[in-house]
């Protein structure tokens, strides 16, 4: 009797915030340690039916870093980076839109499906729902097939929506030029949560928040002071190409941004219905 109090506790915790997310739409950037370890695969996979199911309208753009290098070292090609970012030529992009178009959207679609929700895999091509153009290094390096977002056209998202599907995303956008781009999925997620007017950004990461100094994790913080912790050097690398994903959808009239630890079970859960939440939750 007593855990199957503690079970109606949690669930009058979270029925304000099921209540108040009603009907809003949640851009998640699926990545990291969640998409690899199948535990943590599986407890993401319900949040995002949890979601669906209590009325919220949940939208995945995935990653696919590590099962991109891990399928180039197997064909011999070995994976270069410029400032975190991959370089691509002609053959690595082919190898980019294989797998994440080929194996990893299709596989969270069919585990969503499997488990009970309804979701339809999306290319960023497809509906010419990502229109990309050629990105450049810092010092204006060729990085090859490497894009970064022209603009978001959500109609084939509105599209499936109305027929409540989810919308899982891979970060491959088509150039003006015809050729194939590939994107940072952090960037992707911030762009079409900005177009849609999302309620809320979430970006699952393989670190608990961003941290202030090396033992301190800031719980909120706002868009002029994360910009001083980049020129700081105290955000850095990865976390960047994810703060600006947050800013950008903030500035569109997102209500928040969240940056939480995708290795906690039920991180989606935990940040978004109870009251303690975990994480970095960036706001205006």
């Amino acid at each position: 009797m007593e855990e199957a109090i503690k079970k109606a506790k949690v669930l009058m915790e979270a029925l304000p915030y099921i209540k108040s997310f009603y009907d809003k739409t949640v851009v998640i950037k699926y990545g990291g340690s969640a998409m690899i370890d199948e535990d943590l695969k599986r407890n993401v996979i319900q949040d995002i039916i949890f979601m669906e199911y209590v009325g919220m309208y949940p939208i995945v753009v995935h990653g696919g870093g590590a099962q991109i290098s891990e399928l180039m070292k197997k064909l011999g090609k070995k994976p270069k980076f410029i400032k975190g970012m991959r370089i691509t030529d002609k053959e690595t992009a082919e190898i980019v839109e294989m797998v994440l178009d080929g194996k990893i959207n299709s596989e969270i679609v069919q585990l969503i499906n499997k488990n009970g929700g309804n979701a339809a895999g999306l290319s960023g091509k497809d509906g010419n729902l990502i229109r990309a153009k050629k990105l450049l290094g810092e010092k204006g390096e060729d990085m090859g097939y490497v894009g970064e977002v022209e603009s978001i056209n959500p109609g084939i998202i509105d599209v499936l929506g109305k027929q409540d599907f989810i919308p899982v995303i891979s970060p491959i956008g088509l150039g003006r030029d015809g050729h194939t781009y590939n994107m940072n999925a952090d960037l992707v997620a911030g762009e079409i949560a900005a177009a849609l007017k999302a309620h809320k950004l979430v970006l699952l990461t393989d670190v608990k928040g961003i941290y202030k100094s090396k033992k301190t994790i800031l719980s909120t913080l706002k868009i002029e002071d994360a910009k001083k912790l980049i020129e700081k050097g105290v955000i850095e690398r990865g976390m960047i190409p994810k703060v600006k994903a947050c800013v950008t959808a903030l500035k569109a009239g997102v209500a928040k941004t969240h940056i939480i630890d995708g290795r906690i079970p039920h991180s989606l859960l935990l940040e978004i219905y109870t009251d303690k939440g975990i994480g970095t939750e960036i706001v205006k």
